[in-house]
């Protein structure tokens, strides 16, 4: 997310099939991986471990790097890279920036050759489950207790927002650093609001009589990117959440009987069904995929979109350059539970480092400088997205967007709320986002949602081959 010219950080969503393809075992990478080319990478290594270089790193070890290029860009692993280049200025550094991640690199999966680090990220990602369960992922346990950049005397771990070891477990071990924090929240223009004396309502009750005054200027109250139902599918979770408290996600989660059945997520269901009976929702969004629609957002035709935050590097493109991208809640159904200044955040970018990479070791050392302060902050004033790196971006001037989803995530404290089906169980990941989409577009009911969302948890819950994992 750093230069007008980056792909757009979803650009390949529309690649649907191949995620479908390998999330349902069509892909030869789910048996391809779980055999390999035993050839495999030596790792690394072999030089005297310190406190400066605890994975014992050699200096002239080549080092290759592969970025998805997609809403943040390339240009932060390049400063990474400059990073590791400084410390081993032997290391030759391969870096790759693309968005294609499955067709360029299952073949080297394949074949035993894998890159030193990845940021599998992306509509075309590896699948992460087949990845872990078939040992193609390094365990970071070692990263996460070696000695921190800052201070040899902190570990790596203790530096870290307490989400980033969370979501860092597959299979029970931490298999992959999430490194980027992601506020998800409705996005509007502050510049345009402030001109029409708007102000983001905090109840639905409220939330529906702005929607008529914006509709009455001529603008339309929401879009949503229509052909990915994840977007929209956030604020239906976080319109429940916020109803019926953590519970309501943990038993999502953790594959519990009937927990797609939970009252709340019927009353958020329906509050997005009231939007569309009441002509809330721009014409034609449906249809729209997130550049189509977001670039209609810029364009001041719709008020409010669903996104998370990486939204406004995102758009730089596009957006007006007086355009304020600024983050706020949803507002809250009757009798919720949660206050409405907390969100959905989530640790994203699955960075990893193969367990058969040639330099494994220079592959650790490279999350490491990532997760210094001075690679964190940096990688948040390219991308206006803040880190897992506690502090990370204090003294920085954030850009609106950056201000604001900070700000969110702050007020929200322990009553933010994260979800994590979708990265555990890959399989109901795509299908599930179809579902959210045909509920937004208004083509099934709030009940025919949640009996559609249990039956693929309950597949999913069945299937002997899908790693249950389980929330307290």
């Amino acid at each position: 997310m750093t230069t007008p010219n980056n792909l757009s950080r979803r650009l390949f969503l529309q690649r649907a099939a191949v995620g479908t393809l390998l999330a349902t075992g069509g892909g030869t990478l789910l048996s391809a991986c779980a055999s390999g080319d035993d050839s495999g990478g030596t790792g690394g290594g072999g030089a005297e471990k310190t406190s400066a270089n605890p994975f014992g790193v050699q200096e002239a070890d080549p080092l290759d790097v592969v970025i998805f290029k997609g809403g943040y860009g390339d240009d932060y692993a390049k400063f990474h890279e400059s990073l590791y280049k400084k410390k081993f200025g032997k290391s030759e550094i391969k870096h790759k920036g693309i968005t294609d991640i499955t067709p360029q690199l299952q073949p080297r999966f394949n074949g035993g050759t894998p890159p030193d680090v990845i940021d599998n990220s992306g509509a075309s990602l590896l699948p992460m489950s087949t990845l872990a369960s078939s040992g193609q992922l390094a365990d970071l346990t070692v990263l996460f207790d070696a000695p921190s950049i800052d201070d040899p005397n902190v570990k790596v771990r203790d530096t870290l927002e307490p989400i980033a070891l969370d979501a860092a477990m597959r299979d029970g071990k931490p298999l992959v650093l999430e490194y980027v924090l992601t506020v998800f929240a409705i996005w509007y223009d502050k510049k345009l609001f402030t001109e029409k004396g708007w102000e983001p309502a905090k109840t639905w009750a409220d939330f529906l009589t702005l929607c008529g005054e914006i509709k009455k200027a001529g603008i339309a109250p929401l879009a949503y990117q229509g052909k990915h139902g994840n977007y929209i599918g956030q604020v239906v979770m976080d319109m429940a959440v916020k109803h019926g408290g953590h519970e309501v996600i943990k038993k999502i989660d953790s594959l519990e009987p009937n927990a797609w059945m939970h009252p709340s997520i019927k009353l958020a269901a329906e509050a997005l069904l009231e939007l569309r009976s009441k002509g809330f929702i721009l014409p034609g969004t449906d249809g729209l995929d997130h550049i189509q629609s977001q670039t209609a957002w810029s364009q001041g035709k719709a008020a409010f979109i669903p996104s998370g935050s990486w939204l406004e590097n995102e758009q730089k493109p596009v957006a007006p350059k007086d355009f304020l991208t600024t983050a706020t809640f949803t507002p809250l159904l009757p009798d919720s539970k949660l206050p409405v200044d907390c969100t959905g955040i989530s640790a994203g970018e699955n960075f990893i480092v193969p367990e058969k990479a040639k330099n494994k070791t220079g592959g650790l050392e490279y999350l490491r400088l990532m997760l210094s302060k001075e690679g964190a902050g940096k990688f948040t004033e390219l991308t206006g997205s803040p880190t897992v790196v506690k502090g990370a971006a204090e003294g920085l001037k954030l850009s609106p967007g950056a201000e604001s989803s900070s700000a969110l995530l702050k007020s929200g404290g322990q009553n933010n709320w994260t979800q994590y089906w979708a990265a555990w169980y890959s399989t109901m990941d795509q299908p599930m986002r179809g579902v959210y989409a045909e509920l937004a577009a208004g083509r099934i009911t709030a009940d025919e949602f949640q009996k559609r969302a249990q039956k693929l948890a309950d597949e999913t819950a069945k299937d002997p081959k899908t790693k249950k994992q389980t929330r307290s």
